[in-house]
């Protein structure tokens, strides 16, 4: 057995998920991953992907490319579900409270997906990625959620 050369933080611990999760998404754009964690411990963890049961848009094609909307503008004229929105709904069906907890994205939270984290209760977002909204990020702060980017 080779000798340990670097042993992640926990951030880096978690980001490392959080962009293994990032793997299945079926989206043709960009790919998220989030995990939801609390006291170091993994709640739920969400992919952007479209609805169980639909067909994936790797197979039929993106709704947003073929209306030629750019990023960042109008979140519902896609067939998707983001990262976060997946996390949110997987601790909901399994029962699992995510209030007071953090969340890893690798990519900065949509103001969709920020509103759907205040209410949740997410005291912390930490991000890789950059996203072209600065009300997302506004209201974060409003509502003192910490976020922070991992460099």
């Amino acid at each position: 057995m080779e000798p340990m050369t670097h042993r992640p933080s926990w951030d880096e611990y978690f980001m490392d998920i959080a962009e293994q999760v990032a793997t299945r998404s079926t989206c043709t754009r960009r790919r998220v991953g989030a995990v939801v964690v609390r006291d170091k411990r993994i709640l739920a963890t969400g992919y952007n992907n479209v609805p169980s049961g639909i067909v994936h848009c790797t197979t039929r094609g993106c709704l947003r490319d073929e209306l030629g909307i750019p990023s960042g503008q109008r979140h519902e004229l896609c067939r998707g579900i983001h990262a976060e929105q997946n996390a949110i709904v997987q601790a909901a069906r399994n029962g699992v409270s995510i209030e007071g907890s953090t969340v890893y994205c690798t990519t900065q939270p949509c103001i969709l997906c920020a509103k759907m984290l205040i209410n949740a209760g997410i005291v912390e977002i930490v991000y890789t990625g950059d996203y072209p909204d600065e009300l997302s990020r506004e209201l974060l702060t409003a509502a003192n959620v910490n976020l922070r980017t991992l460099e």
